[in-house]
């Protein structure tokens, strides 16, 4: 039979509405389901470091956030106790800015992005079943929102529905370089706290962070030993307090202003990488490939992830280039590119101090504004980590926290 549809999208958050968006824009006949209704929040600390921002100023939907009332981030700073690197990241593809969108907004507005590109998006779908023909993915079975059962066929099914994803349960893929859970999160949001960017802290075992979202809130998160969790979780309050007290400015603040939301809680931060691909199927973002929170990256890994999914599809569906090797390719570059930040994300979410030469680099950093700008790039992802940690860098950058040769 001919499929109805060139590809089904099943998720329409950070990855999926991006990959159904891009498809249709390249004129396949795309279907994306979820689950959810929009707007509606979920579980994230939504922060989208400069390279997610140009990815939305090449969709044209940088202005559309801009506009939404979301505060832009353009400096960063890690308070490690004796001293703290400040600095401004360098830019991605001419974008200067971070933002910290709540779920609600920037979700709600991805999913009118993909409709407008003629998507058809059904809300409130759960998906029961992945169709398999002959070892081949073909399609998907559920029912939608008054309850129809239906199925779907398509050329490709796209699984863009995070960790947990119905089509990665259905068709086991490979599972590689995975990490332990690290590191388990609270945040919630408070008014009157105030941020001016991205901010973080560490105290001996804890995390902190403080980000400004929409409507004069501010995201506040603290991270704790993976031992302290169930403790933590009777009195999550007064860990708050406690934890930012060690920051003393920070704690001020905190007690300045006032809690406007519940707790949440984001446990069981393991991470891996999943084989993205496989005959008729396709996963992207959190479905197949998961990295800590600590550092903010998943919603920009999420939407390069759909630019090259996007590419590997239509290079496959066109004909230039056979299917495997189109999608093999996808992989090679998805890890390529997320590799090195993936491995120092769960080093840091480890929460243990750096090694003393370490420390010695980082005071060195904080001495030297170029060193720090280059630093705070690095996590923003604007400046590769081997490059920063090249020796060459690190010498000159401890050369020049020495006292001048008389």
């Amino acid at each position: 039979m001919t499929p109805r549809y060139d590809a089904i999208v099943i998720g329409a958050r950070c990855s999926g509405s991006p990959t159904a968006m891009l498809l249709a824009r390249r004129g396949y006949r795309v279907l994306m389901v979820d689950r959810a209704t929009f707007p509606s929040d979920t579980v994230s600390t939504h922060f989208i470091h400069a390279p997610g921002v140009a990815a939305l100023a090449r969709w044209g939907l940088r202005d559309e956030l801009a506009a939404s009332g979301c505060p832009p981030v353009r400096t960063y700073s890690f308070d490690f106790g004796p001293f703290t690197i400040a600095g401004s990241p360098r830019p991605a593809d001419g974008v200067d800015e971070a933002y910290c969108p709540r779920r609600q907004v920037l979700d709600t507005m991805l999913v009118g992005a993909a409709t407008n590109a003629g998507v058809e998006f059904r809300s409130g779908f759960s998906v029961d079943g992945i169709l398999v023909e002959d070892g081949m993915v073909v399609g998907v079975r559920g029912r939608e929102a008054a309850g129809r059962a239906v199925a779907e066929h398509a050329r490709i099914v796209i699984g863009a529905d995070g960790r947990n994803s119905s089509l990665a349960r259905a068709v086991r893929p490979e599972e590689y370089n995975t990490k332990p859970p690290l590191a388990p999160t609270f945040y919630s949001y408070w008014s009157g706290a105030g941020s001016a960017g991205f901010e973080v802290a560490v105290r001996g075992t804890s995390g902190m962070a403080a980000f400004p979202t929409h409507d004069g809130l501010t995201l506040v998160i603290v991270g704790l030993q993976q031992d302290e969790f169930d403790a933590a979780r009777e009195d999550v309050e007064g860990t708050f307090r406690r934890t930012f007290d060690l920051v003393p400015e920070l704690g001020e603040r905190l007690r300045g202003g006032r809690r406007e939301e519940r707790f949440r809680t984001a446990s069981d931060l393991s991470g891996w990488f999943r084989k993205p691909y496989g005959a008729g199927w396709a996963l992207v973002g959190d479905a197949g490939y998961r990295v800590h929170p600590i550092t903010a990256q998943g919603i920009t890994d999420a939407f390069l992830d759909a630019e090259r999914v996007t590419d590997a599809i239509d290079a496959a569906f066109t004909g230039r280039r056979p299917y495997a090797e189109a999608m093999a390719a996808y992989q090679a570059e998805r890890d390529r590119s997320v590799m090195p930040m993936y491995e120092m994300t769960f080093q840091l979410a480890h929460l243990q101090p750096p090694p003393p030469e370490q420390q010695d680099l980082l005071a060195a950093v904080a001495a030297d504004r170029r060193a720090a700008d280059d630093f705070v790039s690095v996590q923003a992802g604007t400046l590769p980590i081997p490059e920063f940690f090249h020796p060459d860098n690190v010498a000159r950058i401890l050369a020049g926290s020495a006292p001048a040769v008389p």
